[in-house]
């Protein structure tokens, strides 16, 4: 984003069918990489950066070096069997990258298979460049490449996967969504119907506590009559009891009635036996008051009449002995009399207790009665009140059939209502592209009026109608405008930015450049010193900086005053003496800084025998950190070498190369 000049990897500019992108990116090869820039400028720019932060390779395609390339020769091999066609045909890019694509694939055939591949190869004797379906290549020269993809990364498809990917995304959100908006519509139902449920749940349980109420009521009114029933039938059976009770007494009655009359009857007998035993003792009476005046009267008797005499005091004393055991059968009677009475008294007790129960028994009877008769009417008014309650149940439950088809026709209604207000919001979106929201904000309070307002909006319309045709892009195109406008002021932006870091950048290099100049520029000037004097075998060599100039673009002067002579330029000393002296200069400066290897051709042609072995022997002192290939036709430098490499001719027209291993020679 920082640098405008990049448009992007290969990869990502060009696209194709799912079912091409294996051939295509396989006919791309490594180019499918490739960095594409504006220019070549970019492209160095791009390099540099990438070599300062040392972050490694890449490779750029600028676009002002790309070039299409020109008509597919041989033109029939694209009639062959099994050619779907070309690969730059099968691709599609923007209309700034058509060269590019016809310079990576104008000359790259796609086959369906590898046996047409095959054949169509042998037939234009591998002159063609092929792909295939599957991934396999043929190129030009008869070289095959194909097998399986390990860790297949698809480049080419990236793009048309990140937007199926986004596609599909944009879909699932939508879905989701929706799917939100139905559970929060369902969640709204299902909280109404909970109100609704909660509340004929709470009319519903005050009729089941009604009923139950009613039905304990109903229990305990049969349990009443139940025990009522069990009472009345122990009360029958208590009245047939006492009935029983009442007949034995009657019965026991008339017993004792009859005792009483035998008893009256032996009563009346033995007041008879008494009144006889009276009288008959009231004649003893007279009769002895007889026997007394007879007594009386033949006591002048008396010797005569003694046994008569005696047998009367003997049956006197019977007489006496009969009238004590009359005066206690008397007694006895009078005794079983009273007995009689006090039976008779308790049995007449007790018929007047039993007579007593009867008439408990009756009002009982009676009041159970009038108990039964009351609880039939509280059983008839609880069959009533179960019936009003089966008839408030039934009229409830009609209730609730009514309150669901209400709800349902609420719900209709709801739906209906839902439908029109998001009708009503596209429409306000459609016609002016406002959320409710929005809309909310720029609601008047004084325009109450549904009419007014209805009135005031068509004269608008009107208003806007007399206007005459609008630019209905106008937004569109203002949009455009002012996105250009941000991406072209970011990029402004970006490049002022990146304008002042190229500067910090410059500037830091340029203080680093200095730096360092400054330091090697000593470090080579004394070693340049050292080796001038141990090449030239003493004197002296100086780099001097023109003095009052930028260290940069200062001129650079070699002095140099070999053994004998004045100190002087370079420039006044003979040919031998400065081509020693660029040696020197050379060996300093791959001294401080040894490469890995150095190739010198004839660069000691100037010097002379002595100098030569100097030369060579210094040369073969670096060579403990340097390979050296030297090219050179001096003695002296050949016999310091390790190995010598040349060409001879033994025969006329014919070259051979010849080689000697001095170091092995010299071991042997």
């Amino acid at each position: 984003k920082k640098n405008p000049g990049i448009h992007g990897v290969v990869a990502d500019l060009l696209e194709t069918d799912a079912k091409y992108e294996t051939a295509i990116e396989t006919a791309l090869g490594g180019s499918i990489r490739n960095i594409v820039t504006d220019n070549d400028t970019t492209a160095k720019y791009l390099i540099e950066y990438l070599k300062a932060g040392k972050f490694g390779r890449a490779t750029f395609l600028p676009l002002t070096n790309v070039r299409a390339r020109g008509r597919f020769e041989p033109a029939n091999a694209l009639r062959e069997p099994g050619v779907i066609g070309l690969a730059t045909d099968l691709v599609r890019c923007e209309p700034i990258y058509e060269d590019l694509k016809s310079q990576l694939l104008g000359r790259t055939l796609v086959v369906d298979n590898i046996d047409n591949a095959l054949a169509l190869g042998r037939k234009y004797r591998h002159s063609l460049y092929i792909v295939t379906l599957a991934g396999e290549s043929f190129s030009p020269g008869g070289s095959i490449t194909g097998g399986a993809f390990r860790n297949k990364e698809n480049l080419l498809g990236r793009k048309r996967e990140i937007e199926e990917m986004t596609g599909k995304v944009r879909e699932l959100k939508k879905k989701l969504e929706d799917n939100q908006k139905e559970v929060e519509k369902k969640r709204r139902e299902r909280n109404g119907y909970r109100d609704q449920i909660v509340l004929l749940g709470g009319q519903l349980q005050e009729q089941y506590l009604l009923e139950n109420t009613a039905e304990m009521r109903r229990k305990q009114a049969e349990e009443q009559l139940r025990l009522s029933k069990i009472s009345r039938s122990s009360l029958d059976e208590e009245t047939v009891g006492i009935q029983n009770e009442i007949e034995k007494a009657k019965e026991n009655s008339a017993v004792i009635e009859k005792k009483l009359a035998d008893s009256h009857a032996r009563e009346e007998a033995l007041a008879q036996k008494v009144a006889e035993r009276e009288e008959a003792v009231k004649a003893l009476g007279t009769e002895r008051e007889q026997q007394a005046s007879v007594l009386e009267g033949v006591r002048v008797e008396g010797a005569a009449l003694l046994q008569k005499d005696t047998f009367l005091r003997e049956s006197e004393q019977r007489i006496l002995r009969e009238l004590e055991a009359l005066d206690r059968e008397e007694e006895a009677i009078a005794a079983a009399i009273r007995t009689e009475g006090d039976e008779e008294e308790q049995k007449r007790a007790n018929i007047r207790s039993v007579e007593e129960t009867i008439k408990i028994s009756e009002a009982v009877e009676e009041a159970d009665t009038k108990k039964e008769e009351e609880l039939r009417g509280q059983k008839e008014a609880l069959t009533k009140s179960r019936e009003n309650f089966f008839n408030r149940r039934e009229s409830v439950q009609d209730r609730v059939l009514a309150l669901d088809r209400e709800s349902v026709r609420l719900h209709s209604r709801a739906e209906k209502l839902e439908e029109g207000l998001e009708g009503s919001k596209a429409y306000l979106w459609d016609e002016y592209e406002l959320t409710p929201s929005e809309a909310l904000k720029l609601r008047d309070e004084h325009l109450s009026d549904l009419s007014s307002a209805k009135k005031e909006a068509a004269n608008t319309r009107a208003a806007i109608k007399r206007l005459g045709n609008v630019n209905v892009n106008a937004i569109e195109e203002y949009k455009e405008v002012s996105e250009r406008h941000a991406f072209l002021t970011g990029q402004y932006e970006d490049l002022v930015e990146s304008e002042k870091s190229l500067q910090d950048i410059i500037a830091q290099l340029d203080r680093g450049m200095r730096r360092q100049f400054a330091e090697k520029f000593k470090e080579i000037d004394a070693a340049f010193n050292a080796t001038f004097r141990e090449l030239f075998g003493g004197g002296s060599g100086k780099l001097v900086l023109e003095a009052e100039s930028d260290i940069l673009e200062a001129a650079i002067s070699i002095i140099a005053e070999p053994p004998g002579k004045k100190l002087q330029n370079m420039m006044q000393l003979s040919g031998g003496e400065k081509s020693l002296t660029a040696i020197s200069l050379l060996f300093a400066i791959q001294s401080l800084k040894p490469s890995p290897f150095a190739l010198l051709d004839e660069i000691e042609a100037a010097l002379d025998d002595n100098n030569v072995g100097r030369f060579a022997e210094y040369l073969h002192r670096l060579s403990m950190n340097t390979q050296f290939i030297v090219i050179t036709h001096r003695r002296g430098t050949m016999n310091s070498a390790d190995r010598l490499y040349g060409i001879t001719m033994q025969e006329k027209g014919v070259s051979a190369l010849v080689s000697v291993n001095l170091v092995e020679d010299s071991v042997q």
